[in-house]
């Protein structure tokens, strides 16, 4: 079995518990318009412009972006990691894109993983199927679960879906008490204005408490993926994020949640 896949990373400490192998798979039905993965958006495989330098000397190449890989070379990568996973209690995490969107070989892999006895974690939006959703997550240890807007007019303007979907797939996670991290990323003028933040507060307040929320403060780091792709990237003149605000965010999520920490 083959999947579309854009970057695995070793040593990822970022996405769930301990040392962690992320598998990154091609193709999300969101478009995030501060999205710093533009390369993650198309489910194919795309080019982009690369530069390479000699001295003074610059010449501009091809890079592919994203490739189909087999289901057990992506396995016998997770074989070779797993020391690292059995030292940290850390394991493999699908992230994207949305893992949810090539649903077969999301699952594959997750039940693979779990017969080889490593951690498995899955990063979604949560916009999939509610026949879809409840069949992957159930093979997860872990969901890392993303929440962005709680206005669901605002969410398709900036994402371009609905976000009634999602809702409903994070009631039924709670329903059924898989374990589950929020992730709420702050985007200056869009998810970190005091409306969405206290429209987010309540969805999460709803759920009782929540074991971790993790505050992701905006970055520009994707911003050389859309010159070198041919893309309008509409937070270009953006800095970093300010972490006074930072700070004060996290300070108001604290009551919803064990643990809340900024960056994850």
């Amino acid at each position: 079995m083959k999947g579309l896949v854009f970057d695995i990373r070793s040593f990822s400490v970022h996405d769930g518990p301990g040392i962690r192998t992320t598998v990154f798979l091609k193709g999300c039905a969101l478009r995030c318009s501060w999205c710093h993965n533009p390369e993650s958006q198309r489910c194919m495989v795309e080019t982009a412009r690369k530069f390479r330098r000699f001295g003074t000397e610059v010449s501009e190449t091809t890079e592919t972006l994203g490739t189909f890989l087999e289901a057990s070379a992506i396995l016998k990568r997770f074989e070779a990691d797993r020391p690292f996973f059995e030292e940290s209690n850390g394991g493999i995490t699908l992230s994207g894109g949305e893992p949810l969107l090539q649903p077969a070989f999301t699952l594959f892999l997750l039940k693979a993983s779990k017969e080889l006895g490593i951690h498995t974690a899955i990063d979604t939006s949560g916009y999939a199927s509610t026949e879809i959703f409840k069949n992957i997550i159930q093979a997860a240890d872990l969901v890392l679960y993303d929440l962005k807007l709680a206005d669901d007019y605002q969410h398709q303007h900036y994402t371009g879906q609905s976000n009634q979907l999602i809702l409903e797939n994070l009631r039924y996670l709670k329903s059924i008490q898989k374990r589950f991290f929020i992730r709420i990323p702050l985007i200056p003028d869009v998810t970190d204005t005091q409306k969405n933040l206290e429209g987010l507060y309540e969805i999460i307040e709803e759920l009782n408490e929540v074991e971790r929320i993790d505050i992701l403060p905006f970055h520009h780091l994707g911003k050389t993926k859309y010159e070198r792709m041919g893309k309008i990237f509409d937070f270009q003149q953006m800095g970093p994020y300010n972490s006074a605000k930072s700070e004060q965010i996290k300070s108001f999520f604290l009551p919803l949640a064990k643990t809340v920490s900024i960056g994850g």
